[in-house]
């Protein structure tokens, strides 16, 4: 692939350090791969044009991931661990951006991932829709790693 052109955002995989089901790397969408600073203003004396902003921490946003339903999948199975049994066992996630030949172009590395919220599709007589179940986590941070994971 030529570097000088941005890589497609469609051929990709997530990959659970929980699961090895090959069916659980498959997602629709995948959102949250964002990081911003926190920044806390400092009002120096005598001088009124402006205030300092100086960075405190980094913020991640939430990770969200959405599927056709999957009738069986570990990555179900450690939701309900958690939201049922209050079991949250952290897990990391490897979000893998593909070429056209399956080769890795970028891996998003994301650290202690626990679940927040799963949310399943409504189910509706009238429509003729797969069932969507979405799937959002709370995490530590990501790393970003160019080619192979």
């Amino acid at each position: 692939m030529d570097d000088y052109y941005p890589p497609w955002g469609f051929y990709y995989k997530v990959e659970f350090s929980i699961s090895k089901d090959k069916n659980d790397v498959r997602f629709q969408s995948v959102s949250g791969l964002s990081v911003e600073y926190d920044y806390e203003s400092f009002k120096e004396g005598g001088e009124n044009r402006f205030e300092h902003k100086l960075p405190v921490r980094t913020k991640y946003a939430d990770m969200v991931l959405k599927r056709g339903m999957l009738t069986g999948s570990s990555i179900i199975d450690w939701f309900l661990d958690a939201f049922r049994d209050r079991k949250f066992q952290p897990t990391d996630i490897n979000v893998i951006l593909m070429n056209e030949q399956g080769e890795p172009l970028r891996t998003w590395k994301v650290a202690h991932a626990i679940p927040k919220k799963w949310l399943v599709s409504d189910l509706n007589a009238n429509d003729n829709a797969i069932v969507i179940e979405t799937l959002e986590l709370t995490y530590r941070y990501f790393t970003v790693q160019t080619g192979a994971a």
